[in-house]
């Protein structure tokens, strides 16, 4: 049994620290810099393969490993599917109750509640954020981000042949350099979808 260490940011430029020091107790830590918005993270990848049977994986707080209910979902099932147990830090300790069946049933029942508090807290945000533009727009200060490609840009329907010809987002990502998340927001804004 090894305690395995999980930390994320969401950018380069912010700072794992705090959570490597709450993890230091940890025999390896995994990290990533990238959003937890998907589970497409090398690291995370990484710490699923890594982890055997009666592992425990740490996190300091569970919008660590991701930010929506069922990235979290999905995660948690790999992790006991593979024999392993969720230890989060900022959750209250089960440590106290003896039958193991039990405090599991506990820390689950925890944790699905701070999962459903995390997706709230993400809805919220992105519906005040929604009300923010809509009303710079009102305003005329709400621009815009830039686009990237323009509609006839070369790589773009490059992108769209490969997409509309079968290859998956990330076969046309590895082929054109042009993010997932980038080119279903084009995809989308110029309604080119598979039939």
């Amino acid at each position: 049994m090894a305690k395995i260490g999980y930390a994320r940011v969401s950018s380069k430029e912010q700072n794992l620290d705090r959570q490597l020091q709450a993890l230091e107790s940890v025999s390896k830590v995994f990290s990533d810099k990238v959003s937890g918005a998907t589970t497409e993270r090398p690291q995370l990848q990484a710490m699923l393969d890594y982890i055997r049977e009666g592992d425990i994986v740490v996190v300091a707080e569970l919008d660590r490993l991701g930010r929506n209910n069922k990235d979290l979902t999905d995660i948690m099932n790999i992790i006991q599917q593979k024999g392993a147990t969720l230890e989060v830090l900022n959750l209250p300790s089960m440590s106290g109750i003896e039958d193991d069946n039990l405090r599991r049933l506990i820390n689950n029942l925890v944790i699905e509640l701070y999962k459903y508090q995390a997706e709230s807290e993400r809805k919220r945000i992105k519906e005040r954020q929604a009300q923010g533009i809509a009303l710079a727009k009102e305003k005329g200060k709400f621009k815009g981000r830039k686009l990237k490609f323009t509609e006839n840009d070369p790589r773009l329907q490059l992108a769209f042949k490969l997409y509309l010809e079968g290859s998956t987002e990330k076969d046309v990502e590895r082929q054109t350099g042009i993010n997932r998340r980038t080119f279903q927001r084009y995809r989308n804004k110029f309604n080119i979808h598979r039939k």
